[in-house]
């Protein structure tokens, strides 16, 4: 199965000719490390926007710059370093996404996003499959309504329901999430891609703190530091963001595609889990529902994906 097949919450590109493949044993440790990563980015910008002065473009820049050069140094140590790798759409994308979820994390909670920003990822990702003429069969059909449903569940108005704002946010940071993974699907070389669309993303990313810093005390806000909020912010860019993908794309050449597009449903479960620990929060009966809806809907899709290839 080709890997560019390999579609989920996370940039899949084509790995380089020949990639080295990790026995099953690393394997799974990768995978598990990596899906550990993609969830610790949620938490660390929920922590840095409800613990910290630290405010929402200023969070991305520092995990975008931090994220560039933590990435940079991965692609010369591995011999992935190439001049002019990336483009300048997909940094784009990458700094919708990385904008759009730290703003919506100022009202929601890290469980109820994460989830809603898996389940945006694999919508357009789909949505844009079925606009190139990709047919589902019936079971992918009734996994997507079932999804779909219980992403209608989680924004109900109500009192478990996410702030408006924030939902539309979290649904546009998923979006851009889910293009980008589209862009980067054709890349020979995912590390030296990812690392190129960081580096275009930084500068963008200091153009909107710099707008934030000149209108956002209009509206009560603006550019804000403190200590707390950078070491969340580079933990974030550095780590789980920078190693987590270059770990993934380690992963990758071990797996299938639909087993890859499979252990990401993990995220949001995993970030739920956390975010309990972590931030005292609650998984309410609402939350838990709309989970199993939306995970075990895109799951079908992924099984229906699986059996016609």
């Amino acid at each position: 199965m080709a890997a560019s097949d390999k579609m989920g919450a996370v940039p899949t590109p084509v790995p380089a000719p020949h990639p080295a493949i990790p026995g099953a044993g690393r394997a799974a440790l990768l995978t598990l490390l990596a899906m550990l990563a993609f969830a610790a980015n949620s938490i660390l910008c929920r922590l840095a926007l409800t613990q910290t002065a630290i405010d929402p473009a200023g969070f991305t820049l520092v995990r975008i710059a931090s994220g560039a050069a933590s990435l940079w140094l991965i692609a010369r140590a591995t011999g992935h370093a190439k001049a002019g790798a990336g483009s300048w759409r997909g940094a784009a994308a990458l700094l919708a996404y990385a904008a759009a979820f730290s703003f919506a994390y100022l009202t929601m909670t890290a469980g109820t996003g994460a989830l809603l920003l898996f389940g945006a990822v694999q919508a357009t990702m789909i949505l844009v499959g079925l606009y190139r003429g990709e047919r589902l069969v019936p079971l992918q059909w009734g996994g997507l309504a079932l999804a779909l449903g219980g992403l209608a569940l989680l924004l109900a108005p109500g009192l478990s329901a996410p702030d408006p704002l924030g939902a539309v946010l979290m649904v546009a940071a998923g979006a851009a999430w889910g293009v980008y993974s589209l862009l980067g699907r054709s890349s020979r070389d995912p590390i030296a891609t990812t690392a190129g669309n960081f580096l275009r993303a930084a500068p963008m990313a200091a153009a909107l703190a710099l707008m934030a810093a000149l209108v956002g005390p209009l509206f009560g806000g603006g550019v804000r530091w403190d200590s707390g909020g950078l070491v969340y912010a580079v933990l974030s860019g550095a780590l789980a963001s920078g190693v987590g993908y270059s770990i993934w794309y380690a992963a990758l050449p071990a797996l299938t595609a639909a087993r890859a597009a499979s252990v990401q449903l993990s995220v949001p479960v995993i970030t739920a889990l956390a975010a309990v620990l972590a931030l005292g929060e609650r998984i309410t009966p609402v939350l838990a529902l709309s989970s199993a809806a939306v995970l075990g809907g895109i799951a079908l899709v992924i099984v229906g994906r699986a059996r016609r290839t």
